[in-house]
């Protein structure tokens, strides 16, 4: 029986299981049906495994830094588009082809951003394989050296049955033929005779050979059925899934390859579009369209927008020297006062003011002075302040000493008046002198006797009796004399503490304010343009009113 085992089809020939096929040699039959078939197959499937997944964490990468690309410069794009389009930034045929420029980023940020999604996708597809083989990797490795490890079992159990068969039968035959080497056998009670130990072997060495004859069967059972059904299976199993995941990762490095080419060529034709022989107008390419800056023009044309901003020219520029540094000796004929400005270089008072430009001269020029002149009249008047001509408005040269009074001068005499008579006038209830600048309580809040801000128009009108608030008169008289200068005049802002003293003086009493002399707004004009801005904020209802707010947003 163990010769018909050692002699029985171990190797098996392979033509019924389906292994030995059109394209594989004998050899190569011979190996996957050899007892390491199944390890070097399943060896072979955890390489395809491996490279799979170091091929899908590649595409994940890839997919990702692609994606990080496609925002950032889809950014970039907006930023360089906000960026130039402020005013601070060249515009003209320069900002148009960059719009363009930025437009043909964008379309390439979009094709990146395709382009990392089918990679991502690549990635899901080749690991979700990657597990799936793996999956079944573990399965037929299981299987497969289950089945080989049983006949292994098998045979090494028939093989020990073999050794206790052949040590028996060999007692036996010693016994049979009378060889005394064996030496007297002893038995339970007393020495055995020959036949008795001769028999007693024979029954030995016949338990061992029915033994060693099931060992022999189930061994032969079990190695054909590894031979004919396990180990085909096990093998055809494996070749399959190193096909699946070979050609799957075949597959998507075909993928990959025709991604990046369809990527570089939608660039390239973003770039450099292809020239087409039809009607249709085609797109122009990166270097059409930086060819297209015209330099020269927008120089051109960005000096003249600026056009209409040209000052006017001067006048012809001449000494006028000051009364107040003509010699003591020289006669007062001989002074060229200072010039007086034309009845339409100053500026024009409110239409409620036209009343008060009927009174006389005099009576003008007494209701400019300060107060404390006015109880003094023997001090000798101050001579005039030197004005400056220029955008048309009579311009007051703010001096510290303008309110102080002078000593009398023997020697010489001033004959102008002390303000031109063309200035603009106040409205006709400004009847009480204001206060010299140096005894104004002006560093102090006062009680709101006679609020002006927050207060209807209506009733600053009905209790005041001038259409123009006395605040918008004294802050636009202030900003014509000192404040046609100053750079950003109602766009700078004041000192809040000043506007709010200011504020306090017109609530209290706005007839005692008088913004002809700087001290009074603490030399702050634009502390005074705060004021006007603060007033028509704080009017109930808008200058324009709100009943034509909507006409006014239609017409606009």
């Amino acid at each position: 029986m163990a010769a018909d085992y050692e002699n029985g089809d171990g190797g098996g020939d392979g033509d019924g299981n389906g292994i030995l096929h059109e394209g594989v040699v004998p050899e190569e039959a011979e190996a996957r049906l050899a007892d390491i078939g199944v390890n070097t197959l399943l060896n072979r499937l955890k390489q395809s495994i491996a490279s799979a997944r170091d091929f899908a964490g590649f595409l994940k990468e890839r997919s990702s830094l692609e994606e990080k690309h496609a925002q950032g410069l889809k950014k970039l794009c907006k930023s360089t588009h906000d960026s130039s389009h402020r005013p601070d930034s060249r515009q003209g045929s320069y900002v148009a082809q960059l719009d363009n420029v930025t437009r043909v980023h964008e379309r390439m940020a979009d094709n990146g951003v395709q382009f990392a999604l089918s990679l991502h996708q690549m990635h899901e597809d080749l690991s979700d394989l990657a597990n799936n083989v793996e999956r079944g990797r573990k399965h037929w490795k299981q299987t497969g050296l289950n089945a080989e490890k049983r006949a292994q079992d098998a045979e090494s159990t028939m093989e020990k049955a073999k050794s206790k068969y052949d040590s028996l039968a060999e007692d036996y035959d010693r016994a049979r033929t009378g060889d005394k080497g064996s030496g007297r056998v002893f038995g339970l009670k007393g020495p055995k005779s020959a036949a008795q130990h001769e028999e007693e072997l024979l029954k030995k060495v016949q338990a061992a050979d029915a033994d060693y004859s099931g060992k022999v069967q189930t061994a032969l059972t079990l190695r054909q059925e590894l031979l004919n059904s396990s180990r085909p299976q096990a093998i055809r199993a494996l070749q399959e899934l190193i096909t699946e995941c070979d050609s799957a990762l075949t597959l998507q490095l075909q993928k990959f390859a025709a991604f990046n080419e369809k990527l570089l060529l939608a660039n390239g034709v973003l770039v450099s579009p292809i020239k087409k022989e039809s009607d249709v107008p085609e797109q122009r390419s990166l270097r059409d369209m930086v060819s297209s800056i015209d330099n020269e023009k927008d120089l051109q044309n960005y000096i003249t927008s600026f056009t209409p901003k040209v000052p006017a020219r001067s006048k012809t520029i001449k000494y006028e020297r000051h009364p107040t540094l003509v010699p003591v000796n020289q006669t007062p004929a001989t002074v060229q006062g200072p010039r007086q400005p034309k009845p339409q270089e100053s500026p024009l008072p409110p239409p409620s003011f036209v009343s008060a430009q009927q009174s006389s001269s005099s009576s003008s020029r007494h209701s400019y002075l300060p107060s404390y002149q006015q109880q003094q009249p023997h001090q000798p008047q101050p001579p005039p302040q030197h004005q400056v001509q220029e955008r048309g408005y009579p311009i007051a040269m703010p001096s510290h000493t303008q309110y102080a009074p002078q000593p009398p001068q023997p020697h010489s005499q001033y004959m102008g008046p002390a303000y031109p008579s063309t200035s603009p006038q106040p409205p006709p209830n400004h009847t009480q002198q204001p206060l010299p600048a140096a005894s104004y309580p002006r560093d102090q809040h006062l009680p709101p006797l006679k609020p002006v801000f927050g207060v209807a128009l209506e009733e600053l009108f009905a209790r005041d009796g001038s259409a123009v608030p006395m605040v918008v008169y004294q802050c636009t008289q202030a900003v014509d004399l000192f404040g046609l200068d100053v750079e950003g005049i109602y766009r700078l802002s004041g000192t809040a503490s000043h506007i709010s003293l200011l504020k306090g003086m017109f609530d209290n009493d706005s007839s005692k304010v008088d913004f002809r002399n700087p001290e009074n707004f603490y030399h702050d004009v634009n502390s005074v343009a705060g004021l006007l801005k603060q007033f028509f904020r704080d009017l109930p209802d808008p200058l324009l009113t709100r009943e034509h707010y909507d006409e006014f947003i239609e017409s606009a």
